[in-house]
């Protein structure tokens, strides 16, 4: 919240106007002291040195390099992710609020035993959150059982879409085969000869 004072423009000058944002100051500076009580019920905003206090409380520790911001996040969601262990859509969400993305989660594939469950990430969530999915498998995964990684590249693709219409249509026809006979005949009469050609049709 941020105190606003507007004055006539007959006073929006000189002393006044030195005064009003004096009064500004002070009055931000005691809300921030009202405030920060609090915040320190709140692991997103309490002071930092608070915050391992929380962390021991819900049994949770800083990862190497861990950045602030996720491990607030890791203490403000403790009991809801203990909460959620164990199952299918509880591992889904744990990761939802952690913001490390989606995962896809399978059990009892052929080919595997039946202890292995396979969790599906992208490549960037694999190498920039790998401390970090060891640490949610060993405090939230489920007992006796072993967790495979598998690696999903997404390549986006473009289709074009558009209607087309096919039309069918289909011609008969009817032969009818007749066999047909050529047959050249020389008929003679006296001396002379003569070439006749006879066609015959066979049904």
């Amino acid at each position: 919240m941020k105190l606003k004072i507007k004055l006539p423009v007959w006073m929006n000058r000189g002393e006044p106007l030195k005064l009003a944002n004096a009064a500004v100051k002070y009055w931000d500076r005691m809300y921030q002291w009202l405030k920060f009580p609090v915040m320190q019920f709140d692991p997103l905003t309490c002071d930092e040195r608070l915050l391992f206090l929380y962390a021991y409380q819900r049994d949770v520790k800083r990862l190497n390099n861990e950045p602030l911001a996720l491990y607030r996040k890791r203490i403000k969601y403790a009991y809801a992710n203990a909460a959620d262990s164990g199952s299918v859509v509880g591992f889904k969400n744990i990761f939802e609020r952690l913001e490390i993305g989606t995962v896809q989660i399978l059990e009892r594939q052929s080919g595997y035993d039946w202890d292995v469950i396979i969790l599906r990430l992208s490549d960037n969530q694999l190498t920039n959150n790998r401390e970090l999915l060891t640490e949610i498998i060993r405090q939230y995964g489920r007992t006796c059982r072993r967790y495979f990684f598998e690696i999903v590249h997404v390549q986006p693709m473009k289709f074009r879409c558009g209607e087309f219409n096919n039309n069918q249509h289909y011609n008969g026809s009817k032969f009818n085969f007749k066999r047909i006979h050529q047959v050249t005949v020389i008929l003679k009469v006296g001396g002379f000869g003569e070439v006749k050609e006879f066609n015959g049709v066979q049904q």
